[in-house]
């Protein structure tokens, strides 16, 4: 589902989101849907924490288009909705209006630092830093990876179209390496190379425990996983989407509390959160992961801003120790092959040395 238009100016915050309830997305029969607006909006606004979805009910800023019997795709007109128990039906239209008050994560510099590793007529390669949004959604509205590059090149002064544009994705805790299109031309060319599994990607992951081996392939399938909770969450599921995982044994560390090992992983499908299924399945979970390896209600603790300082001790970091360490792609400019590394994050690294 797309929260937020696609070709909005990922340079302005973004104040307004519009939803829709759909039966499948629910995994209900569209006569069966009756669900409350607070607990559709719970389910979609992940980065929002209960109460202050609740509060921009009762403050006016949501607007329902609903659909009845009669009117099965509503009528067009967007109506305040002040009750959080309103209960919408398959087909109603949901608008979230953004407070302009609303805080947002950090201010983009006049000369934003982004770490660039490569860079020719067609792409950029540029190490994300963790904790860093790559594009602007949810609470994350300003200082993204994609605003610091057109800040950082001055590209704040091409039509939007012509920007440069992301050829792939890392969570916001993810460190590491992220290619970039620089035009249109190129940025299609890239993603059809990620399409046809032709860009080799390598990353670093610190795990809990020790693999008896020093490498091995993880052949399972992934989808949805559906007794969760948390929509976005994924499982290894009969059923799923082939996927595959190379890894090998970088470093062994034998820590206080337990053997911590750091693994190379090479996926070669790109299912999302691959890598975090793949090893929790293995019975290696990643160390700060707080969605695979750990009891799911920590996931929702740490996006209602609620950890515990139990949930800390257990986390042992702030965010999942996952780093994009490796890419190789064809520049489309000169047909050549490219191959771009980043060393393991810097918090990484210390959490190995210093335990």
């Amino acid at each position: 589902m797309r929260l937020f238009p696609k070709n909005r100016d990922l340079n302005r915050p973004t104040r307004e989101v519009e939803l829709s309830v759909d039966a499948s997305d629910l995994r209900q029969r569209i006569e069966d849907v009756h669900v409350r607006l607070d607990h559709f909006l719970a389910a979609r606004l992940e980065w929002r924490s209960r109460s202050s979805i609740q509060g921009l009910i009762k403050s006016g800023h949501l607007f329902v288009d609903a659909a009845t019997p009669e009117h099965p795709r509503g009528t067009g007109e967007l109506v305040c909705e002040l009750r959080p128990g309103r209960k919408l039906r398959h087909g109603s239209r949901v608008v979230v209006k953004i407070p302009e008050d609303a805080p947002v994560t950090g201010i983009v510099a006049a000369a934003p630092d982004v770490d660039v590793l490569f860079e020719d007529a067609s792409a950029l390669v540029v190490d994300k830093p963790p904790l860093m949004a790559v594009h602007p959604s949810g609470r994350y509205l300003s200082d993204t990876l994609i605003q610091r590059v057109h800040a950082r090149f001055d590209y704040l002064k091409l039509h939007r179209d012509m920007r440069p544009r992301l050829c792939h994705r890392l969570d916001r805790e993810t460190s590491g390496l992220v290619l970039i299109g620089k035009e249109p031309a190129a940025h299609a060319e890239l993603m059809r190379q990620f399409e046809a599994r032709e860009v080799a990607k390598e990353y670093l992951a610190i795990v809990h425990g020790a693999p008896e081996r020093d490498a091995g392939v993880i052949d399972l399938a992934i989808g949805p996983a559906r007794a969760s909770q948390v929509e976005l969450k994924m499982a290894v599921l009969a059923d799923g989407q082939p996927a595959l995982t190379e890894w090998n044994v970088v470093s062994r560390h034998l820590k206080p509390g337990g053997e911590r090992t750091l693994l190379a992983c090479r996926p070669h499908t790109g299912r999302q959160h691959q890598i975090r299924v793949h090893l929790e399945a293995l019975g290696y979970p990643i160390v700060g992961d707080k969605l695979y390896g750990h009891d799911e209600s920590c996931f929702q603790r740490a996006a209602d801003d609620e950890l515990s300082a139990r949930d800390r001790e257990l986390l042992e970091l702030p965010r999942q120790a996952l780093h994009n360490h490796r890419l190789e792609f064809t520049s489309p400019a000169s047909g050549e092959r490219v191959r771009v590394e980043s060393p393991l994050a810097r918090d990484l690294a210390l959490y190995l040395a210093d335990r």
